[in-house]
């Protein structure tokens, strides 16, 4: 059952922070800490008395008495001369130094924690924070009064997740943003104070124990250690407390504690003893309204807790909360892809892989690459950049590789997409012209077609049309108000976003760039890797970020060919931690060098340019103790730097993770601590090498296996092959050899027969009806469709049906009826490689029946909202470059015989079909340049030079203008 995270009603209420302190455990002062103290006293004593003192003696004054006169500077520089400037500068780094003591000294005695920076002394600094720090070491309040100062040079240890507040606690090494430092410090301060008083008083009396019963779910709600130390501890990130106290003990029904995120109804929780609340239960002076079976349940666990007293005040670093929205009512502004389940209720889903047909952001991400993989392979191929002409028609994928192909077609929502890019890039935008930063958001959260971002904490009132959510860490932008944005040239603010799954019928996306340190996700082995693949998969080619590093490690299947600009493998652990050390002081240096406190400042305002894209790790295969604790050193400040961490583990238990999730043999992802339990998005191994071969089979590099040079379905030309049914799509669309269908119901049969036509090779039903009906559809409305179909098409003479289904059940047209597609593609493969090649009037005949076919773009006419599945389609590139080969095979049929003329009339036609084809226009200089004709070549010359814009000519035109027209740079030149 999914499960949401309700704030309690009682205790202070808290938002996610993007750090999170760790307690300060006071201890005894040793005799070390009195030597270092006592070192510390005397270097600070030499430094801040002992080296002005020494200056004055043995240098004195070192600055001239009077105004300095022109004479005075032409006098030669003497050794002298040069002891004084050396002297000056040794005054001013003394001065710098004795401030940052001053200030780091009046920030540990008023308890501030976070002392403010002396600009451009940060090792300085360090060194007087540190000797501070071990000065006040030996004060009877020391721990309380420093608490980020005692973290210094400290790393985590064991098992426990410390590394994120260590090195957050050091705010000012890493020039942290002022609020979130001062929280921390706050936190840490109020931490020690407790430990402090727990000292003072001693140890609770056994009577004073406080114990909590878990109580029973309420409707979706659970109850969870985080909430319990909510209510009453005040601090939801005190669960580890409980957990310590209780860890290990046998529990009413016989278990035992072994996960903080796994309690169970009816167990029973030793409380800290500065616990409040009114369901809190004291023995033995038990309430009477608890029952004596309880009462009894309470006093038997109370005496197995012995071996757990003082021992449950270590504390790791607590998971900040993510949690649902709140939703409003399903309305018109649904989204298409939450609506896509109910399509295959009955159970039926043709065979098509479900987990594709769930991921529609994941779907259309992939369906946009493979639409712009196998444009350039088409034009790489034209140009004849790859070694050779492959033709126009790129593999037809078969069995796996086809049905995964069908599943993003059908599961794919580039609508929600687009109105998710432009709603990102809007809000930076809006942010930008109010000189506001970008806030650190935690996730992101699409319900019901509206899009909720859950801010790690406050930040103000969001500007306009955004609104706030159910709290202040919650903004909202209503899908009506995110369909108003248009493009924008902003950088992508939230790249880092990737799907996790669905929740109650939201979607999560959980933005890996902002965890406070390393996130990792436990279970079975294939379960964990389909979950890897899946975010690797959506970070390589969604449509809501710029450009990123995504460093894939231990994935079976490589996943580069989806995206080799953005993916890399690395063999190993080792190379990792190297590759990313190295990263991380890069990161670093540049963040100093910019001035910015993070990488979300770099994504606003004027150094948006810089992009500052991330860099995301995700490493399936469980680390060593070792090489976890490194990488979570690392991730301590990975959310400042853009870095994120997704790391696997057989179990839960990893090093230094902030946040844990795991994935369940049932396809459940939960993170108990974090309020989570969604249905997975997941991509399996076989789903895997199936999208990967899409892709290879579309790469532009690939040799004799890439696009084809026979067109899918040829069409017999001659006057026996006229067919029963004519469709002409090419300019606007009319139909020849049929009745017109109802006028209601015209448009939708016309968009089917136009989609079953561009498809020889069929079509599955479910693509169909999701082309036709972008926002969802019912069974029994698409199959009425196809009926209505069937009947409009009739049957052939011999009374087979026109429209049919394969064995698989895709639909496919009978060879009666053809598009004027059909003809041109049968028409120019005759030409080039059937009767033409050996009759040289044959071919000129077919090659201009194929140019006069030509009447516009695809479909011209169509209706504006409709037909928008050929957006998937990459049949508008191939239709220009398709015109294009008819146009320059046909002049050069032409200048053969030296019919200028006539080829320039060829290439003319051919270019209002394809305007940018660079090749055309060759063909058209060098055609008017064989009429001897200047004056109409310089004209061309200068039309040509007016279409390319600001741009300017390709280089190739340019050198083609030199060798034809020497002149035409004076042309351009009187011109201007």
């Amino acid at each position: 059952m999914a499960r949401r995270s309700t704030p309690s009603s009682t205790g202070s209420p808290t938002g996610p922070r993007n750090r999170t302190p760790q307690p300060v455990r006071l201890r005894r002062r040793t005799f070390g800490d009195f030597v270092k103290a006592f070192f510390a006293f005397v270097a600070l004593l030499a430094l801040v008395v002992g080296v002005p003192g020494a200056l004055a003696v043995t240098v004195g004054w070192p600055l001239p008495s009077g105004a300095p006169s022109l004479d005075w500077l032409q006098q030669e520089i003497t050794v002298s001369t040069f002891l004084h400037i050396l002297t000056v500068i040794v005054w001013l780094a003394w001065a710098q130094f004795t401030a940052c003591v001053l200030v780091e000294v009046k920030a540990a005695m008023s308890g501030v924690g976070v002392p403010g920076r002396v600009p451009g002394s940060g090792p300085s600094q360090l060194l007087a924070r540190q000797l501070v720090a071990a000065l006040l070491l030996v004060g009877a309040t020391a721990a309380s009064l420093t608490p980020g100062l005692s973290q210094l040079g400290h790393s985590i240890e064991g098992n426990q997740k410390g590394t994120v507040a260590a090195a957050q606690a050091t705010p000012g090494l890493f020039a942290q943003q002022q609020e979130q430092a001062a929280s921390t410090a706050a936190a840490l301060a109020e931490q020690a104070s407790h430990a402090q008083a727990d000292a003072d008083s001693g140890t609770a009396k056994a009577g004073d124990t406080k114990y909590y019963r878990i109580q029973p779910p309420e409707g979706r709600h659970h109850d969870s250690l985080w909430e319990i130390a909510q209510r009453h501890l005040g601090d939801g990130r005190r669960y580890k407390e409980i957990y310590q106290l209780n860890k290990d003990r046998v529990q009413p029904d016989g278990s035992r504690l072994s996960e903080a995120s796994l309690i169970r109804p009816g167990w029973i929780m030793e409380m800290p003893g500065d616990a409040r609340g009114g369901d809190l239960v004291e023995m033995p002076d038990t309430p009477a309204t608890v029952s004596p079976e309880v009462q009894q349940q309470i006093h038997d666990y109370a005496k197995s807790g012995d071996h757990a007293q003082g021992g449950g005040h270590q504390q790791g670093a607590g998971a900040s909360q993510v949690s649902l929205p709140e939703q409003r009512p399903a309305g018109d502004g649904g989204q298409r892809h939450e609506q896509a389940p109910a399509q295959a209720s009955d159970g039926s889903s043709f065979g098509l892989p479900e987990a594709l047909l769930g991921a529609p952001l994941l779907a259309a991400g992939l369906l946009g690459a493979l639409g712009r993989r196998r444009r350039q392979a088409l034009w790489q191929s034209a140009m004849g950049t790859l070694g050779g002409r492959r033709g126009m028609e790129p593999p037809i994928p078969t069995g796996d590789a086809l049905d995964v192909q069908d599943a993003l077609l059908v599961g794919a929502d580039p609508e929600g997409v687009r109105l998710l890019d432009r709603s990102l890039r809007g809000l930076a935008a809006s942010l930008a012209d109010e000189s506001r930063a970008l806030p650190t958001v935690y996730a992101a959260w699409l319900s019901n077609g509206d899009l909720h971002l859950q801010l790690a904490q406050p930040a103000g009132k969001p500007p306009t049309p955004w609104q706030l959510g159910q709290d202040q860490t919650f903004w909202v932008l209503a899908r009506s108000d995110a369909e108003r944005y248009g493009d924008l040239d902003t950088a992508a603010p939230y790249p880092g976003l990737v799907s996790l799954g669905t929740m109650d019928d939201s979607r999560l996306l959980l933005n890996l760039e902002a965890v406070p340190g390393i996130v990792s996700l436990s279970g079975r082995e294939a379960d964990r890797a389909a979950v890897f693949a899946s975010v690797a998969a959506e970070l390589a080619t969604n449509g809501w970020s710029d450009r990123m590093t995504i460093t894939l490690v231990g994935f079976g299947q490589d996943l580069t060919p989806l995206a080799p600009n953005r993916l890399r493998h690395l063999d190993g652990i080792e190379a990792l931690i190297e590759t990313m050390e190295a990263e991380t002081r890069q990161r670093r240096g540049a963040l100093g060098a910019a001035g910015h406190d993070s990488v979300l400042v770099g994504r606003t305002g004027p150094a948006q340019h810089t992009r500052w894209a991330p860099h995301l790790v995700l490493l399936a295969a469980q680390p060593s103790v070792e090489d976890a604790v490194k990488l979570a050193e690392l991730a301590s400040d990975a959310s400042r730097l853009g870095i994120g961490y997704l790391v696997g583990a057989e179990s839960g238990q990893l090093p230094g993770a902030a946040w844990e999730m795991e994935i369940t043999g049932e396809g459940t992802l939960r993170a108990p601590l974090l309020g989570l339990e969604l249905a997975a998005q997941m991509l399996p191994v076989a789903q895997q090498r199936a999208v990967v071969e899409l892709f290879v089979q579309a790469d532009p590099e690939q040799g004799p296996d890439g696009p084809t040079t026979s067109p899918p379905f040829l069409v017999d030309i001659s006057e026996q092959g006229r067919p029963a049914v004519y469709a002409r799509l090419v300019g606007s669309y009319e139909i020849i050899g049929l009745d017109a269908p109802d006028g209601e119901r015209s448009a939708l049969l016309h968009e089917a027969l136009a989609l079953l036509l561009l498809h020889r090779e069929g079509v599955h039903p479910r693509v169909l009806s999701s082309a036709l009906w972008p926002r969802g559809v019912t069974d029994d409305v698409r199959d009425a469709l196809l009926d209505r179909l069937r009947d409009w098409l009739g049957t052939d003479p011999d009374g087979s049906p026109r429209l049919t289904a394969d064995a698989a059940g895709r639909l496919t047209l009978a060879e009666s009826v053809v598009s004027d597609l059909d003809v041109l593609r049968s028409l120019y493969h005759e030409a080039t490689q059937g009767k033409g090649v050996d009759s040289r009037v044959v071919r000129g005949r077919l090659l201009t029946d194929a140019l006069v076919l030509v009447r516009g773009p695809l479909l011209a006419d169509r209706a504006e909202g409709r037909y928008r599945w050929l957006t998937h389609e990459i049949v508008d590139a191939q239709l220009p470059l398709l015109v294009a080969d008819i146009g320059l095979a046909l002049s050069e049929f032409h200048l053969e015989k030296n019919r200028a003329e006539k080829a320039i009339e060829a290439l003319n036609a051919a270019v209002r079909t394809a305007p940018a084809d660079e090749r055309l226009w060759h063909e058209l200089l060098r055609a008017t340049h064989a009429t001897d004709d200047t004056e109409r070549l310089t004209a061309l010359a200068a039309d040509l030079i007016g279409r390319s814009g600001a741009r300017g000519l390709p280089p190739r035109t340019e050198a083609l203008l030199d060798e034809l027209l020497p002149t035409w740079r004076d042309g351009v030149a009187a011109a201007g």
